[in-house]
């Protein structure tokens, strides 16, 4: 049900909320396959030279199975991994590793090489190698970011046609804070970037600074709009879920501009709570699965 022409607020009560779960992934587990059961590997994932380190985990069943790609935020202390586990109930293999300079992965974190890493990922999970390995189904293969993930799943998704549907929440439009500066204003804008930045985010990173982060965007900053994503992305569904966090306005320009390329499968949801979602991950796992049942077909 839409409550305004764009934007959706996701109200749910305790009784819908329990009636809805009661039976769903978020609170049953599966019957258990004794032949393919479901399972973690610990996986490094090959980008540009480096290792991206985490965790697949596969749903059980020897069959094809829907794939989701989770790429976390910046710098990652939050790395919705009970969504990763609520989606392996519910059927789907989830991959979830760190990028380049994050968590002790070799390499230097940027922006860029975030960019590049989220298209390995892609890359390397619908390899037919791969995709045999671990029981991925490439026609069905999700990419779903939180806040700079956000842009990732979006970014990686515009990449690759083949990808069938991405969820971006809360996500991140990296260059939109500088779009329309010019290059005098650099030194002012990266001064400003720098001074928000807290510090204990700068310590998972290597090879990088507040600074050269700021200096990034501010040179990327036309570039880096998710609104630029718009044509590539095309007529494929794309779920944008924001919170009470100031998401929201760029999050519905890019509706606007995906509706404006002829696509009729996407919305935009909101949850109103914080940029962690940190009082609604039900609420949020359970919007998901619905739109996923409905977008994602066999």
């Amino acid at each position: 049900m839409r409550l305004a022409p764009l934007v959706s607020t996701f109200l749910l009560s305790s009784t819908a909320l329990i009636a809805q779960t009661s039976s769903s992934p978020i609170s049953v587990d599966p019957p258990a396959d004794p032949t393919s059961p479901a399972s973690l590997v610990e996986i490094a994932v090959p980008s540009h030279g480096a290792q991206l380190l985490g965790a697949f985990y596969l749903a059980s069943g020897s069959q094809p199975h829907p794939t989701a790609i989770i790429f976390h935020g910046f710098p990652g202390y939050e790395q919705n991994l009970d969504l990763a586990q609520t989606l392996r109930r519910a059927g789907y293999n989830v991959l979830a590793v760190h990028y380049r300079g994050s968590w002790g992965v070799s390499g230097n974190f940027s922006y860029q090489h975030t960019i590049e890493d989220a298209d390995a990922e892609v890359e390397w999970i619908t390899s037919a190698d791969i995709a045999a390995k671990y029981h991925v189904d490439p026609r069905r293969v999700v990419l779903i970011g939180h806040s700079l993930g956000g842009y990732m799943a979006l970014s990686a998704a515009a990449h690759h046609p083949g990808v069938a549907a991405a969820i971006s929440i809360s996500g991140a439009s990296i260059g939109h804070r500088f779009a329309g500066l010019k290059e005098e204003e650099k030194q002012t804008a990266v001064s400003q970037f720098t001074s928000r930045v807290n510090p204990v985010d700068l310590l998972p990173l290597s090879g990088t600074s507040a600074a050269a982060l700021g200096a990034e965007v501010f040179d990327h900053r036309n570039e880096w709009d998710f609104l630029n994503l718009a044509p590539a992305l095309g007529s494929r569904p794309i779920l944008l879920i924001t919170a009470a966090d100031g998401t929201g306005p760029n999050s519905d320009a890019l509706l606007h501009a995906l509706q404006a390329e002829g696509n009729t499968q996407s919305e935009h949801l909101e949850i109103k709570t914080d940029h962690p979602f940190s009082d609604h991950r039900i609420a949020l796992q359970a919007t998901i699965l619905d739109w996923l049942a409905s977008h994602v077909h066999d």
